[in-house]
């Protein structure tokens, strides 16, 4: 009876720390930090010393480059928004097409 009883406690405890082993416990996800680290790394393949210092550093600000003529569309909407403060509906709809139209 006490070995029985031995070899129970012992398959329990057993079981308990297999149960408990953090290798076969499913990887937490992984964040947002994470996930762009490991985007930079993978574009940064190539790039050296401080080259890769300033790739990584403007990757991982979140501030992608913007090329000239996304910047200019962006001021061009600034300034029809500005200019179109005080319209409502659709005066509003028609004066923002003609102005984001023209170049």
């Amino acid at each position: 009876m006490n070995k029985l009883l031995a070899f129970l406690v012992s398959t329990t405890f057993a079981a308990c720390a297999f149960a408990a082993d953090p290798a076969t416990a499913p990887a937490p996800a992984k964040s947002a930090q994470q996930t762009k680290m490991t985007t930079c790394n993978k574009e940064a393949t190539g790039k050296k010393g401080d080259d890769r210092k300033a790739f990584m550093k403007e990757c991982l600000s979140g501030n992608p480059k913007v090329s000239p003529a996304q910047q200019a569309q962006r001021d061009r909407m600034k300034s029809c928004n500005a200019d179109a403060s005080a319209m409502k509906g659709e005066e509003r709809k028609k004066f923002m097409k003609t102005c984001l139209s023209k170049k």
